[in-house]
């Protein structure tokens, strides 16, 4: 089944962070992926730990991007994965890099991560000014290796379907979750989209 997974960034959060994540979380996504780059890391774990009882609460799963020392479930940029010996850390259930080429997908999947989140694919202001990598990109990469492929980078209802189509096994949505006005009517409006796709 194609993913769809919600990425947070609290700058675009227009409401009390804690309560949209709330929102999210009843509304059913894949996954939640807790970013929150800006903020210091006791400020992240303490945030993090909240976020990850309302995702448990609803039993959606969580990945932090921060201390995989503390959870289980952790997301990684490549320079954090090439500095580390992943087989020994026994205490990761699930890891995943983000990648931004075909040679760093491959290498991921080398050192044993379980997915990857590549991009970005379309425009976005989180990558203002730069080229966004598009589908061939995306096709090459999810060509390339034999884990999960999810696509990330200006993804919303009207491209969602088309990222179905290029073989990705998901997608990475973080403005939309941000800001738009009711969480659940959004993820059903993105399920829908995809839903041909799958049949």
């Amino acid at each position: 089944m194609f993913k769809i997974i919600c990425v947070t960034d609290r700058k675009l959060c227009q409401e009390d962070f804690l309560t949209r994540i709330e929102k999210i979380a009843s509304a059913k996504p894949d996954r939640i992926m807790f970013r929150d780059k800006d903020c210091n890391d006791d400020d992240y774990v303490k945030t993090a730990f909240k976020a990850l009882e309302i995702s448990d609460k609803y039993g959606v799963p969580c990945s932090m991007y921060r201390k995989p020392e503390i959870f289980g479930n952790i997301h990684m940029t490549m320079p954090m994965l090439q500095h580390i010996r992943l087989s020994d850390m026994n205490f990761i259930n699930l890891a995943g890099a983000s990648v931004h080429s075909v040679d760093e997908a491959v290498e991921a999947e080398k050192i044993g991560v379980d997915y990857i989140i590549a991009g970005h694919i379309f425009e976005t202001d989180c990558k203002k000014g730069l080229e966004p990598r598009g589908f061939d990109f995306l096709k090459q990469v999810c060509d390339a290796v034999k884990i999960p492929v999810y696509a990330i980078g200006g993804i919303n209802a009207d491209n969602i379907k088309l990222v179905a189509e290029s073989g990705a096994d998901g997608a990475c949505i973080m403005s939309g979750f941000m800001t738009c006005e009711n969480p659940d009517e959004y993820i059903k409006m993105l399920r829908k989209e995809v839903t041909e796709v799958e049949v």
